[in-house]
């Protein structure tokens, strides 16, 4: 799957261009609903956004990434209507929505299985979470330390203001990463890296490595987790092993809005996690949402 990460603004013939939008005036409206954030979610979200439209004449909607912290503090300031956020609130951000006078309102949309990928040639194919996080936070410095070859590793992670470094650090790492991990721009990148690199690792959303055919892209190996040495390793390329939890990195994929929604944006996350809005979700190389946050959603009245 091609992944484009650079801004993307649609109209209703599903026009985008890359970082500049070129909208007439009647595109601009006050109408038009934003939504910032996670770069994890970035593509899944505008192919959402891109077949809503096509069914809804007269919606329009803007999507652009920039990470989760991004999406979030874009929702606050109220220059967003919607931030895709691949990582809960956090508390600070928590007490700056309460200082704003905003009730965040969470719609879980999709599930992501968090996937360590290293280079083809690299013959180790399992770790444990434990061995994950020691090689992230630089106490496991060569490959053969963890059944490997006699080579130095090369970390590849991301950028403060993503959600995947925050719950990576917080799931796995449980510390500060090493000082020695590359922060690349987003999940494409890591994944390049990987394809050039023979020693490296890196973290990213399943949706940039894995297609809705269980097809690994070209040049990438993903690694088997388990949770600790007594448990059994786990793919995240299989969906019954990502909706059952087998996989020990799954995670929701959220939305948070400014209160409960209505009008368009009602409309526009009741389609996300509909049946078709789920085989988009699917078709993309995401997974539907798991059988709690649904009933989350259900609570929430969506």
């Amino acid at each position: 799957m091609k992944k484009l990460k650079s801004m993307f603004v649609f109209s209703l013939a599903g026009l985008f261009l890359s970082g500049f939008c070129l909208c007439a005036p009647s595109l601009m409206a006050a109408d038009m609903i934003q939504i910032k954030g996670s770069d994890s979610e970035v593509n899944l979200v505008q192919r959402l956004a891109e077949v809503f439209m096509q069914k809804n004449p007269g919606a329009n909607i803007a999507v652009t990434g920039g990470g989760s912290g991004t999406g979030i503090a874009a929702l606050i300031n109220k220059t967003t209507d919607i931030a895709n956020s691949s990582r809960d609130l956090e508390p600070k951000e928590e007490e700056a929505a309460k200082k704003a006078g905003m009730n965040p309102f969470r719609v879980v949309f999709a599930t992501d299985a968090v996937s360590a990928i290293v280079h083809p040639s690299n013959p180790v194919s399992k770790l444990t979470l434990a061995q994950l996080g020691k090689i992230f936070k630089g106490e496991v410095t060569n490959w053969k330390e963890v059944g490997g070859s006699d080579a130095k590793i090369s970390l590849y992670g991301r950028q403060s203001n993503s959600g995947t470094f925050v719950f990576f650090r917080e799931f796995v790492v449980k510390a500060d990463y090493s000082p020695h991990m590359k922060a690349m721009n987003g999940n494409a990148q890591i994944a390049e890296a990987i394809k050039r690199d023979v020693a490296g690792i890196g973290y990213v959303a399943v949706g940039y490595v894995v297609n809705d055919k269980d097809e690994v892209m070209p040049g990438i190996k993903i690694l088997n987790l388990a949770r600790d040495e007594k448990s059994e390793a786990y793919s995240p390329v299989q969906i019954d092993n990502v909706m059952s939890k087998k996989y020990p990195l799954t995670r929701p994929l959220n939305q948070y809005l400014s209160g409960k929604p209505t009008g368009k944006l009602l409309d526009f996350m009741k389609f996300q996690i509909s049946k078709e809005g789920q085989e988009i979700v699917r078709k993309q190389g995401f997974f539907p949402v798991q059988q709690s946050w649904a009933e989350f959603n259900r609570k929430q009245g969506l």
